[in-house]
C-alpha cells in the first residue's frame, strides 16, 4: 500500500464540478492499493499516519500528528501511484491491485481512520476526480508498506 499524504488547510474532492469530499486543516492521502496488499497494511498505514508528527507545535516545530491537532482527511483513491514506466512511455499498472480488491481495502482503510475519530472525507472509488488543495510548507511524505 501506498499514500502520498500532503499537510493541507484545506483540500477537496469533485466530480463533475460537484464537491463529494472536503476538509479543514489535516492530510490530503492519495492511496493507492497493490495487488498483494492485505489488511495487515492497512493497520500499519493508518497507524503511522495518524501519529506522524508533520504539524508545527506552538514554536514552528514539527512536533504534533494529526490525532494532537484533531485534523481531518480526505482520501482519495489513486492506483496510478503504482504506474511502472520503466520500459516505453506508457505507464503500465500491473502491480496496482484489480478495482474490487482495492475499493475493499480503500474503504476499510478510511473505516480505520474513522475508528481513531479523525474525520475523514473521501473521493469517489473509480471516477475522474478534481482534486484541490492549500498544502501547508508545503509539506508532502511517501509511505509505502513494501519497504
Amino acid at each position: 500500500m501506498r499514500a502520498v499524504i500532503q499537510r493541507v488547510s484545506a483540500a477537496r474532492v469533485e466530480v463533475d464540478g460537484e464537491t463529494i469530499g472536503e476538509i479543514g486543516q489535516g492530510l490530503l492521502i492519495l492511496l493507492g492499493v497493490h495487488s498483494d496488499d492485505e489488511a495487515e497494511d492497512i493497520n500499519y498505514l493508518v497507524d503511522k499516519i495518524a501519529r506522524l508528527r508533520i504539524f508545527a507545535d506552538e514554536n514552528g516545530k514539527m512536533n504534533l500528528s494529526l490525532l494532537d491537532i484533531g485534523g481531518s482527511a480526505l482520501v482519495v483513491s489513486q492506483f496510478t501511484l503504482y504506474a511502472d514506466t520503466r520500459r516505453g512511455r506508457r505507464p503500465g499498472f500491473s502491480a496496482a491491485a484489480p478495482p474490487q480488491k482495492a475499493e475493499v481495502l480503500y474503504e476499510q482503510f478510511c473505516t480505520a481512520l474513522r475508528e481513531l475519530n479523525i474525520p475523514v472525507a473521501t473521493g469517489c472509488f473509480g471516477a475522474n476526480m478534481a482534486v484541490h488543495l492549500i498544502n501547508q510548507g508545503p509539506v508532502t511524505i511517501i509511505l509505502d508498506t513494501d519497504k
